[in-house]
């Protein structure tokens, strides 16, 4: 199985890229945060819990996700493998993936880290602001994103350098040609 982790900054283009791989490659996307909106649009049990935790302004917590991700897995056992789009977010995220993933006689096969500098971020999340009226994405809220991102997220980047799978690709410039460099790196694997 071909299990990827797509990782990158808010406005980095993971949906967009991630979308274009699981087509190519005809892996599941499992975007968490889909699956959350789904669940609290469903007024599911797990979806009222989500939307009480959210409504809290806390964040859902690893085992919630876990679970979740749990169960898309075994309900999609035939496919031929999976694209996870933000997630994980932490260590000890991926290190619960890798355990929930073992437990499948899986493994993260790799790991494709956008790469685009916070200026570009910066403007690319205004532009997304002014494009869907967003009130919430201005200048100051998506900074303080970028810090949190940078301070809990990006140590993501050691791990898995260290595991051996990570693989950065620059994330600036046309759609497709980021496409096709990130297609060069999956093809390695």
């Amino acid at each position: 199985m071909l299990n990827l982790v797509l990782f990158g900054p808010p406005g980095a283009g993971k949906g967009t890229q991630a979308l274009k791989i699981a087509e190519k490659y005809r892996l599941l996307h499992i975007s968490t945060g889909d699956i959350l909106r789904a669940e609290i649009a469903k007024s599911s049990p797990l979806g009222l819990r989500v939307k009480s935790i959210i409504d809290r302004g806390e964040l859902v917590s690893d085992d919630i996700l876990v679970d979740i991700l749990r169960g898309v897995i075994e309900d999609h056992r035939e496919v031929k493998g999976f694209i996870f789009d933000g997630f994980p977010r932490t260590i000890p995220q991926a290190e619960a993936l890798k355990v929930m993933l073992k437990g499948e006689g899986q493994q993260v096969t790799g790991v494709v880290s956008l790469k685009v500098n916070d200026e570009e971020l910066i403007k690319r999340l205004l532009n997304r602001a002014l494009e869907t009226g967003r009130s919430d994405d201005n200048e100051e809220v998506i900074r303080k994103r970028l810090q949190v991102y940078n301070s809990s997220t990006k140590p993501l980047l050691d791990y898995y350098r260290e595991e051996g799978i990570l693989n950065e690709v620059v994330g600036i410039g046309p759609i497709d040609v980021i496409f096709q460099d990130i297609c060069t790196v999956i093809d390695k694997f």
